[in-house]
Order: C-alpha cells, then sequence, then structure tokens
C-alpha cells in the first residue's frame, strides 16, 4: 500500500468511525472535543483554547436550528462555508467533502426550492448518516453521491459554487482537487471553502509537528501554496483570509476565488 493510499484509508477509517459514533449515540457527552477536525483531546493537534473553535460550535443557535441532531453533532469542520460563500436563491452548490450533511443542508435552505445542494464523501457510513439527515429534515433539493473530492462525479460547469469544510487539507493529491473544483464550475462560479492555512514560516515538517495529517495539520498547504495552487488551476480573484489559530502556527481559513467568465 502506497503512503497516499494508506493515508486515505486512514482519514476514512476516521470519519467512518466518527458518522458510527452519532449514529448509535456512543460519542463523548462533549461532542466539540472528540468529534472535531482536530480530534480527541488525548491526541488533538489543537489546545484546550482552540477545541472549541472547531465543530459544531462554530454554527450558531440561530443558523443550526431546525437541522435534524445528527448533522449538528457529525459537524467536524473549522468553519461555516454556506455563509462564506455567500449563497443565494437559485444556485446550484456542490460539498466537498460533505460528512454528515450540514453544509449541504445549510446550503439547501439558503438557495432555496429554485436552488439545488450537492454532497460528495467517499464514506459510505457519513453518506448513510447525510442521507438520512435529509430525510429527517425534509430537505428535497439534495443530493449526496459517493466519490472523491480529487475526482468529483458530476459533470463539467454544473454548479456555481463549491464549498468545503475543512476537507482539502486531507487530501493527498491537492492540485487534482483545485483542478477538480475549476471543472466542475460555470464560468463565472466560486468557491467559499474554509480550511486549515499554515504560515508561511512553517516547513512541511515543522507542520507535521504539530498534528497529525488525519487531524487536519500535517497535511495543510501554506497561503502561498494554497494561492499558487488556485492560479494555476485557472482561479481568479484569489484570497486566503485566517480566522482563528489552531496550533502554533496554523488557522483555520476562509479560501475564495472565482472562474471567471470567459
Amino acid at each position: 500500500m502506497s503512503e497516499d493510499t494508506e493515508l486515505r484509508e486512514q482519514v476514512r477509517a476516521r470519519y467512518a468511525a466518527a458518522a458510527t459514533a452519532v449514529t448509535t449515540g456512543t460519542r463523548n457527552a462533549d461532542p466539540l472535543v472528540e468529534g472535531s477536525c482536530c480530534g480527541p483531546a488525548a491526541t488533538s493537534c489543537c489546545s484546550s483554547s482552540t477545541q472549541r473553535s472547531v465543530g459544531a460550535g462554530l454554527y450558531d443557535v440561530a443558523t443550526a436550528a431546525g437541522l435534524p441532531v445528527g448533522a449538528v453533532e457529525a459537524s467536524l469542520g473549522c468553519g461555516n462555508p454556506s455563509a462564506v460563500a455567500d449563497l443565494h436563491e437559485g444556485e446550484r452548490v456542490l460539498d466537498l467533502g460533505s460528512g454528515g450533511g450540514i453544509d449541504v443542508l445549510l446550503s439547501a435552505r439558503r438557495v432555496g426550492p429554485t436552488g439545488f445542494a450537492y454532497g460528495v464523501d467517499m464514506t459510505d457510513e457519513m453518506l448513510d448518516l447525510a442521507r438520512a439527515n435529509a430525510a429527517s429534515a425534509g430537505a428535497t433539493n439534495v443530493e449526496f453521491v459517493k466519490g472523491t473530492i480529487e475526482d468529483v462525479p458530476l459533470p463539467d460547469g454544473s454548479v456555481d459554487v463549491v464549498i468545503s469544510n475543512c476537507v482539502i487539507n486531507l487530501s493527498t493529491d491537492k492540485p487534482a482537487v483545485l483542478a477538480e473544483m475549476f471543472r466542475v464550475l460555470a464560468p463565472g462560479g466560486r468557491i467559499g471553502v474554509s480550511d486549515v492555512v499554515a504560515e508561511g514560516r512553517l516547513t512541511p515538517g515543522e507542520r507535521a509537528d504539530r498534528g497529525s495529517y488525519v487531524g487536519c495539520i500535517a497535511g495543510a498547504l501554506s497561503t502561498t501554496e494554497y494561492l499558487d495552487g488556485l492560479a494555476t488551476a485557472g482561479f481568479t480573484d484569489t484570497s486566503v483570509t485566517f480566522t482563528h489559530e489552531v496550533a502554533d502556527g496554523m488557522h483555520a481559513a476562509i479560501v475564495r476565488a472565482t472562474k471567471r467568465t470567459a
């Protein structure tokens, strides 16, 4: 098994376990610590002061109101990308690494009945949970599709907005992810991504010292690497904005870019 394949399997197994814990009700009493991208307190890449800056704690009560409990508890991200993307009525949205479905359901609410929200995830357990959450929420303008974020099973130009919540850092082939985002976007489309991003002063080795790959730290890009990757993929109007620190020199960040019209 190659190193990339092994890392992907570790990610899949971790998120399968997280979905199963939500489904079976065996999560820690404090889901923000156990279920966050940063992981259990004993092995977390985050300090105790930042553990509550990930997961469900990033969605205020008004935002989470009306969502199934399973969707909220399964939130493992580092931001609220459906708000970051400034979604509008009638838009088509894709969430990369959609997990338990919270950001897809929020997106579906924002784009309304004339819009549509897709979620792509590689983990069967998360897909089952997300579909159950969508049914519980009565959401009819959503679809959860099995696939990887490096090879999205949607046609070219099929969506207006791509979002993702602390998932791109987990990919072992980030150029492929950025290229896929560009491919599936219609001309004029945009991305609004929440992700973990490293300060430029940190080497890959220093990032790994601060946390594991599956803990959303070791695989994080630097700001320059992110911006260069987006430009190579063809995006314009790119930006990376730090929001809060999750480890020394590592930050949750908002990443934005546009696919200009021809």
